[in-house]
């Protein structure tokens, strides 16, 4: 009977609707500790393994030489050895656009909540001030604005889809221009590096995180930001050098910044960021949604299953694929 290590630890809840989830045949093992040693424990005997953000190393590779397959939940791969999977010929699936829409949502509210400066008010209320006035000066409107998306995928394109309703001009970065039909569908102008920091009063970051996009925001590229400007990220913390952003934020070279993802996670809480009004923060929570949740869930066994079958998946889902 093939088993699937999930080496995430979660709540009872989740794994439970993993178990009622799983195909006939399999048998599932869950890790209840965030370290190597229980990793490698619950990788013994192991043909497949499901894992959210918990790194998969060429050490624990080499301990499961049974592995078939390494099924990611979500799309971000930057826990995984991809090079040593490469090698070892082990394929490497992802949930492509199984919580695309819900991530989305996420950014939308970071974008309204950080240009309303919705925790400040929150916080202010909660401690018996009333700051109407003062938000009629420091807050604004997202509609009308231009939306600025690094990166156009799923994620983004469905960014683009819901923000049609608040009539945005919508400019996007990314390595390989989108076709001519997707840019009017998403009525999507594509533009270079510098122009997308210099025309964003809203900057959405929905690329992944490699060598060329790591710390992509930086002192460098914040200078040749509007100062009424935001940045929201829904994708990784490593695509920001948190430094530079905090004295961006202190010094008001931008206006806010709404952060679903941090360099390190969970962050310290004396993190500097934390101390800023101009800052709206959520707990890596994009696709923390039960519709989410049984999407990803589905997705994955359902590729698990293909592949055990012999049966083709989505070419979207590989990112090393079989040999």
């Amino acid at each position: 009977m093939p088993k699937i290590a999930f080496l995430t630890p979660t709540m009872p809840a989740l794994r439970q609707e993993m178990i009622s989830s799983l195909p006939p045949g399999f048998q599932i093992e869950f890790a209840q500790k965030n370290d190597k040693n229980t990793h490698r424990e619950v990788l013994q005997g192991a043909e497949y393994v499901f894992i959210g953000a918990t790194w998969l190393d060429d050490e624990l590779m080499e301990s499961s030489p049974q592995l078939k397959m390494i099924q990611k939940w979500g799309i971000g791969v930057d826990k995984i050895d991809i090079e040593a999977a490469r090698l070892r010929g082990i394929p490497v699936a992802i949930t492509n656009g199984a919580n695309a829409g819900q991530v989305a949502e996420q950014a939308i509210l970071l974008m309204l909540a950080t240009l309303r400066r919705l925790t400040y008010a929150q916080k202010s209320l909660m401690a018996g001030k009333w700051i109407n006035s003062e938000l009629k000066t420091t807050c604004f409107q997202l509609s009308e604005k231009t939306v600025g998306l690094f990166g156009f995928g799923n994620i983004a394109k469905k960014v683009a889809q819901q923000l049609l309703g608040f009539n945005v001009k919508i400019i996007y970065y990314s390595r390989q221009r989108a076709s001519a039909e997707d840019e009017r569908k998403y009525y999507a102008q594509y533009v270079d590096l510098d122009t997308l920091f210099a025309q964003s009063d809203v900057l959405s970051l929905h690329a992944p995180l490699n060598a060329q996009t790591h710390q992509i925001v930086n002192q460098k590229t914040l200078s040749k930001m509007k100062s009424t400007a935001i940045i929201v990220n829904t994708a990784r913390g490593e695509l920001i050098h948190e430094g530079d952003l905090v004295h961006a934020l202190t010094h008001h070279q931008i206006l806010g910044a709404g952060l679903d993802v941090f360099d390190h996670e969970p962050p310290d809480m004396s993190n500097p960021l934390f101390t800023l009004d101009n800052m709206v923060a959520t707990p890596h929570a994009g696709a923390s949604v039960k519709e989410a949740v049984t999407s990803v869930i589905q997705h994955g066994l359902r590729n698990i299953t293909l592949f055990e079958q012999g049966l083709a998946l989505n070419e979207s889902d590989w990112i090393v694929r079989p040999r």
